[in-house]
């Protein structure tokens, strides 16, 4: 594929991010987005919500923003054993994030807000993107270095 559609299509997966995060309110079930963006959240009192559809909400946009992230990565390297590896890495975060955020939700105290608010959103941005797109690029410039010499 030439530069310049990997470049457009990734672009479009970058506008495609960008528009689940301006529509958040309207797409997924959370609010817990109100609580920590309008009130003071260290002394407040978390709002009654159900439990297990904001842990189900919050799995499904972790989803819908790795299978993007992956997508993004699968473009702009065209490389199945980075796909493979970077699939790996969104699951193993899950697993452990999910967990600690799941074990947050049920359990929560005062002082444990701040803790939830950075689980939650390592889970709902598409925060991981940001260290493998270099970490990649890197891992692919030095193995390209190292055949040449």
């Amino acid at each position: 594929m030439k530069t310049r559609y990997r470049i457009f299509f990734i672009g479009i997966l970058v506008v495609v991010l960008a528009a689940i995060r301006y529509y958040e309110s309207i797409i997924f079930y959370d609010p817990l987005i109100d609580f920590f963006k309008y009130s003071d959240y260290l002394r407040d009192r978390l709002p009654d919500f159900d439990h297990s559809l904001l842990i189900l909400n919050t799995f499904f946009r972790y989803t819908l923003n790795s299978l993007i992230s992956i997508a993004i990565l699968a473009i702009a390297f065209i490389d199945r054993n980075i796909v493979k590896f970077a699939t790996v890495l969104f699951l193993l975060l899950l697993v452990l994030a999910g967990s600690v955020f799941t074990y947050l939700v049920f359990t929560i105290e005062n002082e444990h807000f701040l803790a939830l608010f950075y689980v939650r959103r390592f889970l709902i941005h598409p925060i991981f993107i940001l260290v493998l797109l270099p970490a990649f690029y890197y891992y692919r410039m030095n193995n390209h270095a190292k055949k040449s010499v």
